[in-house]
């Protein structure tokens, strides 16, 4: 599967568009982690856990999108934008989402 921020794909042609695609991950950051950040944020540094999180949550958003693109008979996905949120009372949630448009290629 093909994805692409672009609204084409180089070499290609676009013969159909079978519609708009998303893909979606929430994801809870553990009370460990959030210590360690909280570490990092008076002593500098990265959080190699916040950012592995981030990460794993972004590769499951793209998977999840690339799946329900190929149930439609898409080729690629184009067009594709991603978004990050912090949502929870006390924002210990962090939520990835993708989308695009899903298109056969000639």
């Amino acid at each position: 599967m093909i994805i692409t921020t672009t609204n084409n794909v180089e070499a290609k042609d676009v013969i159909g568009y079978r519609g708009i695609v998303f893909g979606e991950v929430i994801t809870g950051i553990n009370m460990f982690k959030d210590m360690g950040a909280g570490l990092r944020n008076v002593f500098g540094g990265r959080s190699k856990a916040y950012e592995g999180e981030l990460m794993q949550a972004r590769e499951e958003a793209l998977a999840e999108m690339s799946a329900r693109a190929l149930e439609m008979g898409a080729d690629a996905v184009i067009g594709m934008k991603m978004d990050y949120e912090v949502l929870g009372s006390d924002n210990g949630m962090l939520m990835v989402t993708c989308s695009g448009t899903a298109v056969t290629l000639a």
